[in-house]
């Protein structure tokens, strides 16, 4: 019997963060308790959705044609809402405001209507696997430029500049960075600026996280150091609204209205196909963006606590070694061992039910072994994970290697 066989395009996809969970749903099935540190989704854990979100979303349901389809680009009362953020933030001029379902609707938009196969695009390495994934769907080339780990995994503008051709239509920017937690700094954003000038390069400024940074830090948009720069600044309310099971992200075009016009243009086209995102979900947009901010103080001190907690134990374990992240949830130790980083992962999951995420599924240097974890649990849940992970890895590094 002759078989379906799948698109060439899916042979590359691969979500690491959803793949550990073959090997933890195994230790679930034989009654092995499971230490979650591996999906970035707050609501998992002990965060909630602000109150007044959800009676905003309440009150949009409440009206029966708000039920129905919205604008392809979002209801003008988030647009404008999305527009003041920009301003807030020194983003300007904005072109276009379009609300996708979750931001990462939106990157994959803006890269269908921007790449063509032959095309490339330089992303961050290690970074979030969605970028790999819809560039291969669209046959353009992913090309990695390697965050600097001695660094504070800080992107380096001389390397990124090393890789622009002819081909190159986009530069993308995870800050902070999503898995390593890191925060670009405006000397660094300004070098890329410069480069992105120079060569007619859209940036893609992936800022989810820019709401939950630490250590009293503040966030510089990209795309409010240049008026000239064609940027496309993405964001959402799934991470600092702790709404992600809501679905809803936007992208803001700013830059040269001549520039982008037949850009803004195709994306429309594209906005137009989809229909459009949850359309009562919208009506927490103004009210998330324009109302009561209090709540991020409670939010980012729980999240400094846990860091701080993650950070202190991990660099007590011989063979680990782990960079301070300064935003977002996420953190990715170096491991000094012998074998492969998703070997070591699978036997954690086995033996100790602690879930994390292998390094090389978000990339690294070659030669480098890391892990990701979330530091979204609670205190007692990080020392009990971590004093397994401790324990784990000086069986591995005696020699221990067969967990199954």
């Amino acid at each position: 019997m002759s078989t379906i066989q799948p698109a060439t395009r899916s042979r590359d996809i691969h979500y690491a963060v959803r793949d550990v969970l073959l090997v933890a749903d195994e230790v679930k099935a034989r009654g092995g308790k499971l230490y979650a540190l591996n999906i970035g989704d707050p609501n998992q854990y002990d965060f909630d959705t602000p109150q007044h979100l959800k009676d905003a979303v309440a009150k949009g349901m409440s009206i029966g044609s708000h039920n129905g389809y919205s604008p392809s680009s979002g209801i003008e009362p988030a647009r404008e809402a999305i527009r003041r953020e920009a301003a807030r933030k020194g983003i300007k001029p904005v072109r276009d405001v379009f609300i996708t379902t979750g931001a990462s609707e939106a990157i994959d938009l803006a890269l269908t209507s921007l790449c063509d196969p032959g095309d490339n695009v330089l992303c961050p390495t290690p970074g979030y696997p969605l970028y790999s994934a819809i560039l291969s769907k669209l046959n353009v080339e992913y090309r990695a430029y390697y965050l600097n780990e001695e660094e504070g995994w800080s992107p380096s503008a001389d390397e990124i500049s090393k890789l622009i051709d002819k081909h190159t239509r986009a530069i993308v920017l995870i800050n902070p960075n999503n898995p390593t937690g890191s925060l670009y700094s405006r000397k660094t954003l300004e070098r890329i600026v410069e480069m992105a000038l120079v060569h007619n390069i859209v940036v893609f400024a992936d800022e989810i996280y820019d709401k939950l940074l630490l250590d009293g830090l503040t966030h510089t948009s990209i795309a409010s150091l240049s008026e000239d720069l064609p940027c496309i600044t993405f964001n959402g309310l799934s991470k600092g609204y702790l709404s992600p099971g809501w679905r809803i992200g936007w992208g803001i075009v700013s830059g040269p209205e001549a520039k982008l016009k037949d850009y803004v243009t195709a994306i429309n086209k594209f906005l137009r196909a989809r229909l459009c995102a949850s359309h009562p979900m919208q009506f927490a947009i103004p009210v998330a963006l324009d109302g009561d901010q209090s709540f991020l103080n409670g939010v980012k001190e729980k999240l400094q606590r846990r860091r701080d907690i993650s950070v202190k134990k991990l660099s007590d374990i011989p063979g680990i070694s782990v960079v301070k992240p300064t935003g977002a949830f996420y953190s990715f130790p170096k491991l000094d061992i012998e074998g492969e980083d998703e070997d070591w992962v699978k036997g954690l999951i086995r033996s100790t039910g602690v879930v994390v995420v292998h390094g090389s599924g978000f990339g690294q240097k070659p030669g480098t072994k890391h892990f990701r974890f979330v530091f979204l649990p609670t205190e007692d849940v990080l020392e009990q994970a971590f004093t397994l992970i401790g324990q784990y890895q000086a069986l591995w590094q005696s020699g221990k290697r067969d967990f199954k």
